[in-house]
This record gives C-alpha cells, sequence and structure tokens, in this order.
C-alpha cells in the first residue's frame, strides 16, 4: 500500500488547450519539486500540447 508522503507520487497532467484530456503518471519529488510540464498528445485538438500538473 502507497504511503501518504510517497516519494514518487500520483499525479494528473491536464491539457492547456482547455479540451479536459487529462494523462495520470507519477513524478519523483525530489528531482522534480516545482509542478511538472510535458508536451503530449491531445487526440480532441488532434495536436501535441502542453500538459500541466494538476493539484
Amino acid at each position: 500500500m502507497a504511503k501518504h508522503n510517497d516519494v514518487r507520487p500520483i499525479i494528473k497532467l491536464r491539457s492547456t488547450a482547455g479540451t479536459g484530456t487529462t494523462y495520470v503518471t507519477r513524478k519523483n519529488r525530489r528531482n522534480d519539486p516545482d509542478r511538472l510540464v510535458i508536451r503530449k498528445y491531445d487526440p480532441k485538438v488532434r495536436a501535441h500540447v502542453d500538459f500541466r500538473e494538476e493539484r
């Protein structure tokens, strides 16, 4: 079972295009303490856009 203060928490990435598309991933809190921004494919826009970490 996962601990509350896990080193690799599960985060949600939401599209900046405003379509509501999300990805779920894990990140290493020690290496990336700030909010994560990843460029991924958004099928509703049919293009690659930035996805920002949502808490």
